[in-house]
């Protein structure tokens, strides 16, 4: 007889005790930004996303995140603007990740997974940047590009799509190459503990 697989049932209380946890780590970790270039700064929020999304799945992953984004609108300075589009780019991370991941779960599949969600955040991110965050700046502190550029101070980038291919992707690069580091080195150790009790 073939035995139905059951889908999880992301209510239960193993899971969303798990997921609150990831969450408010994740907003924990959101608090810590480190400057990088012109006005971007790196954090480590979406590690526990990661964690989240390929231990639980997807949908868990994607809760997290967005547990943690409304969290973070506590402390926002860009009238949630800024939120919206980290979502948008962290979900282009996870969502790839957590779904090659889950077709076959090896470290390979983890691996090419978070790389395919890096590319997919470095794309998501200069088109949130050039048509959501962009024109919220501007809009919210009457500066046109050229204010723009003169406040984000890096040699060389006199145009708005210098500062998005040259400052704005590469950022982005970097940021998913950090976090796809960090997660590959720590999700092993850590397996154990979060699938603990989830059946």
């Amino acid at each position: 007889m073939t035995q139905v697989s059951r889908k999880p049932n992301y209510l239960s209380t193993p899971y969303l005790t798990r997921m609150a946890i990831l969450a408010a780590i994740s907003f924990i970790l959101f608090l810590v930004q480190i400057p990088v270039v012109a006005f971007y700064k790196l954090d480590l929020s979406n590690i526990p996303v990661l964690l989240g999304a390929f231990s639980m799945g997807t949908v868990p992953g994607i809760i997290i995140l967005a547990v943690k984004c409304l969290l973070a609108l506590t402390r926002t300075t860009s009238a949630g603007v800024g939120d919206l589009a980290d979502f948008l780019m962290s979900a282009a991370l996870v969502i790839p990740a957590a779904l090659i991941y889950h077709r076959q779960k090896t470290r390979k599949n983890a691996l090419i997974g978070m790389a395919a969600g890096t590319l997919c955040m470095v794309v998501i991110g200069v088109l949130s940047n050039k048509f959501i965050m962009l024109p919220f700046y501007m809009g919210a502190y009457h500066m046109d590009m050229e204010g723009i550029l003169k406040f984000a101070n890096v040699g060389g980038v006199d145009s708005e799509w210098k500062l998005l291919l040259l400052i704005t992707a590469p950022f982005n690069l970097l940021k998913g190459l950090v976090l796809s580091i960090v997660t590959g080195v720590i999700y092993k150790p850590l397996s154990p503990l979060l699938h603990q009790k989830i059946k």
